[in-house]
């Protein structure tokens, strides 16, 4: 069933939507080859660092503010830990944490845009005088 901010949602919203979506599963691909298969560290057991950002999708399907809220929070996890290894790990690792820099930058404008748009939609029209 779908949501009433789905169905309401004027297209900058639904856009802002799919651009949250796609960034924060693009985290999670680059999140799990990453530490799997492209540079692993140790056992890839670092692979479960992506599980956050999983967990939020249902959220983000079903248009939920929380959900978007507590993202723009999350990924700068992300960006901590991808200007941190961006600046001291070598090789193919260097440049997959600056690449996770970049998704989780878009992931935090994109959730950004989002909830400044609904609560905006939600907000009640001035009173003409």
């Amino acid at each position: 069933m779908p949501c009433t901010a789905a169905v309401a949602a004027p297209a900058p919203v639904r856009q802002a939507r799919a651009a949250t979506v796609a960034a924060t599963l693009s985290l999670v691909a680059v999140g799990l080859a990453w530490e799997l298969w492209l540079a692993p560290t140790g056992r890839g057991t670092l692979a479960v660092k992506v599980l956050p950002l999983a967990l939020t999708l249902p959220g983000l399907w079903r248009h939920r503010l929380y959900t978007f809220r507590w993202l723009s929070l999350l990924v700068w996890l992300y960006v901590l830990e991808g200007l941190v290894r961006a600046t001291t790990d070598r090789g193919p690792s260097a440049m997959l944490a600056a690449l996770e820099v970049a998704l989780a930058v878009l992931a935090f404008g994109a959730a950004t845009f989002y909830i400044r748009q609904r609560l905006a939609a939600a907000a009640p029209a001035p009173r003409q005088p």
